[in-house]
């Protein structure tokens, strides 16, 4: 992820849309590298931005926050 194109932050929630393709970690990946990537069903997250990633709902199923936009 470029750190200079602010339209790919995953912190805000205004960057989400639904059936965007995103990389997200889920909660049971949190302190590792790993990353699960898939198309956004829900956005879970209320505020406008949250410093760790907006969270969303995989169309798998699985929730996480928000780390790449593809």
């Amino acid at each position: 992820m470029s750190q200079n194109n602010p339209t790919k932050d995953g912190k805000k929630r205004t960057n989400i849309k639904y059936g965007l393709d995103v990389g997200v970690v889920l909660k049971e990946d949190q302190g590792t590298d790993y990353i699960t990537y898939g198309k956004v069903q829900k956005i879970l997250t209320n505020s406008p931005t949250h410093p760790h990633g907006i969270k969303v709902r995989l169309n798998s199923g699985e929730v996480g926050r928000v780390k790449e936009i593809l």
